[in-house]
């Protein structure tokens, strides 16, 4: 099959029993939701991508597997080059949508994995890298869209897996002849509900005696036993009340929408099993998947949004006049310096990548450098938000609706006093589309995305060679050891 457009996906997607549940409701369809439906937009934006010739190099690649040009979303790196295009991916999706391309988990997931099992079919003598390999080749002849799970619920984190509730972490419930039974939760799960498939892989780094929690496979969306529950917040309670898109932040493609996602004994046959019971190569699994991850979610993706939130917020300052005033400018070169670091250490991360394992042909990107570029963009959104937030002022918080626009009462005091060297209307709705930015769900968002700011310092100190950095000192400094 040639690469789908937007709308062959959402014709897939209109075929699937989705079972998905926001607000205490059930989502009959998730096209006429308000806050679902942005999700399948977002998803068909990025196929839609796909089939653009200006971004043909960036979104697409030929797959050795099948012979035919792939989306890069389902296409195993296989050089440095392929590693910058993977972030040159991030970064143009993140620009064009304003929000989560949904399909980043499972393009990284997918790398860790055939990683991990190439490595575990030679160790090991198993099946289960050409097991993955045949899947992959039906999810690439399709162009399938593939979301990743790895976030395990976890419960009390003071125990480990099983010593409470045994469903807290994904886990084999029952081996069968045929498959696996799955039972547990996901959670945090990014665009999950508008996936054809998913990849789950472990959550954590299991040990002796957990093996059942030590699983890899691929799952259906929507197959028996699976339910998704939404998120909600005050934004998905705003656009069910403006039942009006256009006048809301990101018109087009809304906030992150995730959810909770639950395996009630789903099952999955042995052709779609991965891993089962392999406990020492889950930590590799998941730690190949991590480093990947931060590098294109930290660097690339967060810096297509900061690339908006600058844009955004020289159009205010031009309003407000303020665009020859030196401090603003320095604000602003500040929101740049965050950008261009973050960007510039994932770059330098994909040059750097290396084959691995060695003779896999799988390339994967240099560790310390992509801890580095979620590191620096879990502090420096924090920075971007604040000199955005401090620019436009109180308005991106106390403004009033755009509907008053529409209100004979209302319409002329608005215009009159909310006109600045651009028209009130205009003004509200680039101040709104920045509230999306500065007073929502982003902050925690980006700090949490790929997991949380110590998880990177921990992997940044243990992927440094200390012993030789003190060496070089010791050297030039003449101490003997």
């Amino acid at each position: 099959m040639a690469l789908r457009t937007g709308d062959q996906y959402k014709e897939g997607q209109a075929k699937i029993n989705h079972n998905v549940y926001i607000d205490g409701r059930k989502v009959e369809n998730l096209e006429e939701n308000l806050n679902t439906r942005t999700v399948l937009d977002a998803m068909a934006k990025v196929f839609d991508l796909g089939t653009e010739p200006q971004y043909d190099e960036v979104m697409n690649a030929i797959s050795p597997l099948i012979g035919e040009k792939v989306n890069r979303n389902v296409y195993l790196p296989r050089s440095p080059k392929d590693l910058e295009m993977r972030a040159e991916m991030g970064l143009l999706c993140s620009q064009r949508l304003g929000t989560c391309n949904y399909r980043c988990v499972g393009c990284d997931a997918l790398q860790a994995t055939a990683a991990t099992t190439y490595e575990m079919d030679r160790e090991l003598g198993t099946d289960y890298h050409s097991r993955f390999i045949e899947w992959l080749k039906y999810v690439q002849q399709n162009d399938l869209a593939v979301s990743g799970a790895a976030m395990d619920v976890k419960g009390p984190r003071d125990i480990r897996p099983g010593q409470g509730d045994p469903d807290h972490y994904v886990r084999v419930a029952e081996k069968r002849s045929d498959g696996i039974v799955l039972r547990g939760a996901k959670t945090h799960q990014s665009g999950a509900i508008g996936a054809d498939e998913t990849l789950v892989i472990p959550g954590m780094s299991t040990r002796e005696g957990e093996e059942s929690y030590a699983v890899a496979c691929a799952v259906k969306n929507s197959q028996q036993g699976i339910t998704y529950v939404s998120q909600y917040n005050a934004m998905s309670a705003e656009r069910e009340f403006m039942n009006d898109n256009s006048k809301i932040g990101n018109p087009l493609y809304g906030q992150r929408e995730t959810c909770l996602f639950v395996f009630d004994n789903v099952f999955v046959p042995w052709e779609r099993v991965f891993m089962c019971g392999e406990t020492e190569y889950a930590p590799k699994l998941l730690l190949r998947f991590a480093k990947q991850h931060r590098m294109t979610c930290g660097g690339s993706c967060k810096a297509g949004f900061m690339d908006l939130i600058i844009g955004a917020t020289q159009i205010l300052i031009e309003y407000l006049g303020l665009d020859k005033v030196s401090h603003i400018r320095q604000q602003i070169t500040e929101m740049i310096k965050v950008r261009e670091i973050s960007y510039g250490c994932t770059i330098a991360s994909a040059y750097r990548g290396k084959e691995e394992p060695k003779g896999s042909g799988f390339y994967l990107c240099d560790e310390a450098l992509g801890n580095a570029a979620k590191l620096n963009t879990a502090d420096g959104f924090w920075e971007v938000m604040k000199w955005a937030g401090d620019i436009v002022g109180g308005f991106a918080v106390t403004m009033p609706s755009e509907r008053e626009l529409e209100n004979p009462v209302t319409k002329p005091l608005i215009e009159k006093y909310f006109r600045t060297n651009a028209s009130a209307g205009d003004r509200m709705r680039m101040s709104k589309f920045l509230q999306h930015w500065v007073a929502g769900l982003h902050g925690v968002g980006t700090w949490h995305g790929a997991g949380p700011r110590q998880n990177q310092m921990v992997a940044l100190y243990r992927n440094t060679d200390l012993r030789k950095k003190k060496q070089l000192a010791k050297e030039l400094a003449g101490l003997q050891d």
